[in-house]
């Protein structure tokens, strides 16, 4: 993986990590840019499927931070601080465990109220003995005093006057002690002490900043809850600060505050600042309307090298990154990841998957299906050429945090998850019900509204909102691997007004061997008409048979690409046309002739053998081979499509054992 990240990386250098690119899509840069973060602190810690359920659950971390003499020469990264955390009991405890770095945090003490606690810090775990055995339902304040040591540790940055956190999936414990895991949402209040001049954003709203004695104090308050790895501050010495309004959809009086934290001398804000609200209300209306009380962006420094981190209600960007494929991505996020978290590091998909699909749904809006059907069938070129082999959902994740180039691997996380959703939408052949599905999911506020989300749980909001049982489309597309491998086959008789199309819909892949989907197939005729039909391929080697009154002249498997995650060729077959055996080997002339650009071939066997047969242009070159197989012994018809090819006259032959026979043939276009 580590060769894969370097090639991916290395496709990539002509774009200086400070410059944006307009045309880079915003699933690529938010997955390099996570990727190339190397966090090296994951650990393997228990974490159950359906939203795990852990021993306590923290309700509010509130940060005091002195983080004054990081914004200023030598830009120390150390700093001092508390944390009074506020938890709730949920199975009988006299201990906690909490995540913090060792190189990074140091622990001075631990209070419940005045009681000093004991407590252990090793291998980034913070063991922690409570003054007294807590039962079910108790809430505990407990306050930590610590400091942050003057290190480089994944997580917090501080350089040439700017600060900032980075902590997705496990950083959080990077710069404060916390329960650093998805699942655990929490309430946020940050107080930091900054020198004049700073502007310093945070999640939440901005509940008042004071100076007192040269310093800026700055209280941002989020009413909503939030996991760690998406708590964050940045701030900057010098910053500069714009903030736009946006009117509520179900109160226009009320508007929300986009705030947007910028570096002088970048470009393209000016653009995103005015898309911002159209952005905000398309969202609002294809899912719920946006609830949280601000939003907002702010570009970090070079140490930031790549994309976006999806902060909630406070996305981080690399300098200058005022794309807006990378802004639709990251603001997708505060719906899915932010609003509706994972479960689990293995239902990474619902929150990246998700978020590549919004900047597929903004180019719908913008500019058109046409501009969205592109943007999916790009993600699927670059998944097919990408596919590592695994599938979306690996369980082995939820227990174990993989490495970020695997969390984040951009064919599967980002690309395959966005057309796993298109698909679903083909699937069910209803847009209004595919929006109502990703409406419904994210306005439960029982089930997910502010909460979290593993794949089981969207399975069956899915199956609850369309009154399916859809169960077996994620079984296939995302908790296996890979996608189907067609070698389809067709044919047609008849005569005036009395015709019949077979379609034979065949996989050859072998992990895994089906993949159960509804195929539309498009018959034309001569005259110019045609029609699409829609049938479930629910068993591989399945034949379809349909009847029309009208000549056909040209079959298309799947013609509105629609099935995007696929590979393979849907050609004019062989087939057995008689339960006769003829008594002679021959070749009939074909019909019709002259052709365009279909014509079939009839061919007699009396016994069996091994038949090719081959087309050739008239300087005798192959242009295509028709059959190269062992055929009993029988009648046979194949069917030629020359669609490829130019007007003129062509020869076929057959070889069968010992019998060769050539015929002629026009193509009159």
């Amino acid at each position: 993986m580590k060769k894969l990240l370097f090639l991916l990386l290395l496709s990539f250098c002509s774009y200086p990590a400070n410059a944006q690119n307009d045309n880079m899509s915003g699933a690529d840069v938010c997955s390099h840019g996570k990727m190339s973060k190397g966090h090296a602190y994951l650990h393997q810690e228990f974490d159950s499927p359906n939203t795990p359920v852990h021993s306590f659950n923290v309700l509010e971390y509130k940060l005091n931070l002195d983080l004054y003499n990081c914004f200023v020469s030598p830009y120390t990264k150390a700093y001092t601080g508390t944390n009074q955390i506020t938890f709730r009991v949920d199975s009988t405890i006299n201990s906690i465990k909490l995540n913090a770095l060792n190189t990074s945090i140091g622990i001075d003490t631990i209070k419940i109220g005045n009681t000093s606690l004991a407590y252990t810090h090793t291998s980034d775990v913070v063991s922690i003995n409570l003054d007294r055995t807590y039962n079910v339902g108790e809430t505990v304040v407990m306050r930590i005093v610590y400091h942050h040591n003057n290190v480089t540790a994944a997580g917090f940055y501080a350089s040439g006057g700017m600060v900032f956190t980075d902590a997705e999936p496990e950083g959080a414990r990077g710069w404060f002690p916390c329960w650093d895991k998805p699942s655990d949402k929490a309430l946020w209040d940050l107080t930091a002490r900054t020198p004049t001049g700073t502007l310093l954003g945070s999640n939440g709203r901005l509940a008042d900043s004071t100076v007192n004695s040269g310093a800026i104090y700055y209280h941002w308050i989020s009413k909503d809850p939030i996991a760690t790895y998406l708590m964050t501050m940045i701030g900057k010495v010098g910053y500069n600060l714009d903030v736009i309004w946006w009117k509520k959809i179900s109160n226009p009086n009320d508007s929300t505050p986009i705030r947007f934290y910028w570096n002088t001398g970048e470009s393209g804000l000016a653009n995103i600042k005015t898309k911002m609200p159209s952005m905000m209300t398309r969202f609002s209306q294809l899912f719920c309307e946006h609830v949280f009380e601000k939003n907002g962006f702010a570009t970090a420094n070079n140490q930031f090298t790549w994309g976006g981190m999806e902060n909630q209600t406070l996305t981080i960007l690399a300098p200058n990154y005022w794309s807006e494929n990378v802004v639709a991505h990251e603001f997708g996020h505060q719906w899915f990841g932010d609003l509706v978290s994972p479960g689990t590091w293995a239902d990474i998909w619902l929150n990246e998957g998700f978020a590549t699909y919004c900047e597929a749904l903004w180019k719908e809006y913008t500019t058109g299906y046409t501009s969205y059907k592109s943007a999916i069938t790009s993600n699927a070129s670059s998944y097919i050429s990408g596919n590592p082999g695994w599938p979306i959902y690996n369980p082995a994740w939820a227990i174990t945090t993989p490495d970020q180039n695997t969390l984040f691997n951009t064919a599967i996380t980002y690309y395959k998850g966005a057309c796993v959703l298109h698909m679903l939408r083909y699937t069910l052949n209803d847009t209004t019900m595919f929006f109502n599905v990703l409406r419904n999911y994210t306005k439960d506020t029982v089930n997910f509204k502010f909460k979290n989300s593993v794949t089981a749980d969207f399975i069956t909001k899915v199956n609850s909102v369309t009154g399916q049982d859809l169960t077996w489309f994620f079984n296939q597309w995302v908790y296996q691997p890979n996608h189907p491998v067609y070698a389809n086959t067709y044919n047609w008789s008849g005569s005036g007004s009395n015709w019949t199309v077979k379609f034979m819909a065949k996989q050859t892949q072998s992990n895994p061997a089906f993949f159960k989907m509804p195929l539309e197939i498009k018959v034309a005729f001569v005259g110019g008409t045609d029609t699409t039909i829609r049938v479930m391929n629910d068993a591989n080697n399945q034949l379809f048979t349909f009847s029309f009154t009208k000549q056909p002249n040209a079959l298309t498997f799947d013609p509105n690409a629609n099935i995007v995650l696929k590979q393979g060729t849907t050609l004019m077959g062989v087939e057995a046309v008689s339960n006769e055996v003829p008594s002679i080997f021959s070749l009939k002339q074909n019909y019709p002739n002259p052709f365009n650009p279909l014509t079939n071939i009839n061919f007699d066997i009396p016994k069996q053998s091994f038949v090719k047969i081959t087309v050739f242009d008239n300087l005798g070159r192959e242009v295509r081979e028709l059959v190269n197989a062992d055929y009993a012994a029988g009648s046979y018809t194949v069917g030629f499509d020359a669609s490829s090819l130019s007007s003129g006259i062509y020869f076929y032959r057959i070889q069968a054992g010992s019998f060769v026979e050539t015929k002629s043939m026009i193509l009159a276009k």
